[in-house]
């Protein structure tokens, strides 16, 4: 973290600033705060530093006067103001006199979106996101994770992949589809050919590599049910927990009893759900998907906690935003029973007074993870076949500048402040 004080000093003891600044406000005053994150990133990948004001006008970015940005901005219709040579002062001490601070961003970090071949990019709120903001990704799929190559890429998106070898749950409404099919003899294909007697084996295995990643030093960040799953994957290690429609053998009968909590990332304590007629892994999920809600979505909000920006960078970068209530949104797995939580787990976003948890954030290893519950922040209900969400009717949307808020935190420099 930049010490605020000394900088400001060191300013006013050289005196005038040479160069204007280019502040970005990210407050209600932003024309498109989207593709406010993608001009950030694009000019990232220009080796051009750029300074993230946490909690200044919405989290902020002010960067140096260059009319290749200027004229950037303009082209995508993101706002922005110039600040005069020496302004900058004004706004460095108003940061330092309040819950404010300033990380400095370095480094475009390199985006790779775990997604199976042929999924249309609007079926996952990232890709949209990602493609909206112009922010460049790869995809990634199974034979490049157990090959190795995670490790080329410096923050992993996992599309919505049931890493329980379970297809989705979606056995009961969707076996006699022509999709779903050749998806089961597409992956069981697959996992043939490497060798595992089942896809459920095979993608714990997966499962498996991501974690190696986070350990090493990954930023992982997943919505819905790639979350619940992926953790239920690795307590399921050397466990067959998948009924016989998925690998054509019961599930252990004792499978509960042989989960492993130490292996997991972010849930413990969890209840498996194996009735393949139940469209639902385990009792992770808040509310279950199997049941009726309770709220309706005009009623259905969560509320995003504030951290201390000088001594909680990592929550605070991730929870920047021009709200501090945002409407809530389903999916497979739409929230978090509080309950399951690892205790070292940050919550940064529930709804209070109740056991839903919306958004979490932990270290593991030498890296992190983030997870989202819910599929599209900006459709309330979404099926399967419906048509994608257009993200230029909902620039502002402050469920997705969550999900930007995470592309841009593996470029912050990391510095510890001193007392």
């Amino acid at each position: 973290m930049i010490r605020i004080k000394q900088l400001i000093i060191f300013l006013l003891l050289v005196g005038s600033v040479s160069s204007q600044k280019i502040l970005i406000p990210m407050d209600e005053n932003q024309t498109d705060h989207l593709k406010a994150y993608g001009v950030a990133y694009w000019v990232l990948e220009r080796d051009i530093d750029i300074e993230w004001l946490l909690n200044y006008r919405g989290g902020s970015f002010l960067v140096d006067n260059y009319s290749e940005i200027v004229r950037e901005l303009r082209l995508r219709d993101v706002k922005f103001e110039t600040v005069p040579a020496g302004a900058e002062l004004n706004i460095y001490a108003t940061i330092e006199n309040n819950n404010m601070d300033i990380v400095l961003l370095e480094k475009a970090p390199k985006v790779a979106v775990y997604s199976p071949p042929g999924k249309q990019p609007w079926d996952d709120a990232v890709t949209l996101a990602l493609a909206y903001a112009e922010v460049e990704y790869e995809i990634i799929w199974d034979a490049k994770v157990l090959d190795g190559k995670l490790s080329d890429y410096d923050w992993l998106h996992l599309h919505h992949e049931d890493f329980t070898g379970q297809y989705g749950k979606f056995y009961r409404n969707y076996r006699n589809a022509a999709w779903y099919q050749k998806q089961q003899s597409d992956y069981e294909a697959f996992a043939a050919l490497r060798g595992y007697p089942s896809v459920s084996e095979e993608k714990k295995a997966v499962a498996r590599r991501i974690r190696d990643y986070v350990l090493n030093g990954g930023f992982l960040f997943a919505m819905c049910s790639a979350t619940d799953a992926l953790d239920i994957a690795l307590a399921a290690e050397g466990v067959d927990i998948v009924a016989t429609p998925y690998d054509h053998d019961p599930a252990d009968p004792q499978a509960q009893s042989k989960l492993q909590f130490g292996k997991t990332m972010a849930f413990e304590n969890f209840q498996l759900i194996t009735d393949p007629m139940v469209y639902e892994y385990s009792n992770i999920d808040e509310p279950p998907s199997d049941r009726p809600r309770t709220r309706g979505a005009e009623a259905d909000y969560f509320t995003l906690f504030e951290f201390s920006a000088k001594w909680d960078p990592v929550p605070t970068m991730l929870t920047q935003n021009h709200v501090g209530v945002i409407k809530g949104f389903m999916g497979q797995t739409t929230g978090f029973r509080r309950s399951t939580i690892k205790k070292h787990v940050v919550v940064m976003g529930d709804v209070p007074g109740q056991e839903q948890v919306k958004y979490i954030h932990g270290a593991f290893g030498k890296g992190t993870f983030t997870f989202l519950g819910g599929h599209d922040p900006e459709d309330y209900q979404h099926y399967v076949g419906d048509p994608p969400t257009q993200l230029s009717l909902h620039r502002n949307s402050p469920g997705y500048r969550l999900i930007l808020n995470n592309i841009l935190f593996p470029a912050a420099k990391k510095k510890e402040r001193k007392t």
